[in-house]
């Protein structure tokens, strides 16, 4: 990891006994009716915040949910408590309003974004928040490319440093970038071609072969790619990719010895469109390729077809993973590495 030598990890922290920790997480998780439908996200951040208890420090969590206007009860981080707690086996304190905060053991904030300031990156609020620990840890991989203040903001006041969850996914994506087990072959999928195109003229600078498919092989018409990238040439009813485009990609994955994949071969949701997205899950699981996939839909496909339990690492970053794949330096880890230079 040479160009994120600047940065601590849990690791570098100084002796934290009784001392406040701000540890921002990744909880967006599905809530529907109170109940959680997926605790992934949430179980990510429990090795940090069981090694900074067992440091004895006091634990401040620090996360968001959803995108609600103003402080909107459906969007409340109160509904984690009991999972929480259950996981944890300890009491979790709720803090409602952080400027009147009886800081306990193990807390978690309200929803961050119930404050204005949150999303708007500002400085004061940024302020306020360092104001409650004595150390910022960052955790939450899948928020860094975001310009917010408990992101960029906090980390200018206080001593900062990577969770251990944040360490893994800049291993993970850095090996991709800068040191692949050959050959490396990247799938990318869906649409959105302003967010995936960066991504796709990136990894054909490191990867053997680049595989495109879903709706962005009919966004890239007429655009001068790279020879190593493979767009699908055939489709079923422009909702899949075609046969000969899943014979030829199974045929390019067989031979992988590392793969990175985000977003779907199609839409996989109905039934007559899963063949694409489903047969390259398995010719990914069924290699002898070390694999890395990450975006909220295609974990969402090899979920639906029993096979994520199979990929070796599961980045919890969907645009975050895109831009780092980029080769774009992720605001939220600038920020770490600035706070220590």
């Amino acid at each position: 990891m040479v160009q994120f030598k600047k940065m601590r990890f849990l690791q570098d922290l100084p002796p934290i006994t009784d001392k406040r920790i701000l540890l921002r997480v990744d909880f967006d998780v599905p809530i529907e009716d109170g109940k959680i439908l997926d605790e992934t996200r949430i179980k990510t951040s429990l090795p940090s915040i069981r090694f900074l208890r067992e440091k004895q420090g006091k634990v401040i969590l620090l996360a968001h949910l959803g995108r609600p206007t103003g402080k909107e009860q459906k969007f409340s981080l109160k509904p984690l408590l009991p999972l929480l707690e259950n996981l944890l086996r300890q009491k979790v304190n709720f803090i409602e309003d952080f400027e009147k905060a009886q800081v306990e053991a193990l807390n978690l904030l309200e929803n961050l974004r119930f404050w204005p300031g949150e999303e708007a990156n500002d400085l004061n609020f940024a302020k306020k928040l360092a104001v409650l620990g004595d150390f910022y840890v960052n955790d939450a991989f899948a928020v860094c490319h975001r310009l917010h203040a408990s992101v960029v903001g906090t980390p200018q006041y206080l001593p900062s440093f990577a969770g251990k969850h944040l360490e893994r996914e800049i291993k993970e994506l850095t090996k991709i970038l800068q040191e692949p087990n050959r050959p490396l072959v990247a799938i990318i999928g869906g649409a959105k071609i302003e967010t995936k195109l960066p991504s796709i003229t990136n990894l054909a600078k490191t990867a053997d072969k680049v595989l495109v498919g879903g709706r962005l092989m009919f966004e890239l018409g007429g655009l001068h790619l790279d020879p190593n990238v493979v767009v699908a040439s055939d489709d079923i009813e422009t909702k899949d990719i075609g046969p000969e485009s899943i014979r030829l990609f199974t045929e390019i994955i067989k031979s992988a010895a590392m793969v990175v994949w985000n977003g779907p071969m199609g839409v996989f949701e109905e039934e007559k469109h899963t063949l694409g997205t489903k047969t390259i899950a398995e010719a990914v699981v069924g290699s002898a390729a070390y694999s890395v996939v990450g975006g909220g839909d295609t974990i969402a496909a090899l979920n639906k077809f029993g096979l994520l339990a199979k990929i070796n690492y599961v980045s919890m970053g969907g645009g975050a993973m895109l831009e780092f794949l980029a080769g774009k330096k992720l605001p939220g880890l600038a920020a770490l590495e600035r706070a220590n230079s």
